[in-house]
């Protein structure tokens, strides 16, 4: 999960923190990926809506 699309989902860095129970200032030190465990508590928080993997497409000739 991009750290962009968690704060366009929650409207700014502040709203995100506030719903994870962390500072703006924690936020703002992340990476452009979202930590692994708070990627899986914004997608519980968000019902699904921002997965926090992302499934890579698997081309048939690989699906073996």
């Amino acid at each position: 999960m991009k750290k962009a699309a968690a704060i366009d989902h929650f409207g700014s860095q502040a709203k995100l923190a506030a719903a994870i129970g962390v500072s703006q200032a924690a936020i703002s030190k992340w990476p452009v990926d979202v930590p692994e465990l708070r990627a899986y508590q914004i997608e519980r928080l968000t019902g699904g809506e921002l997965k926090a993997t992302e499934l890579p497409l698997v081309s048939s000739e690989h699906a073996a």
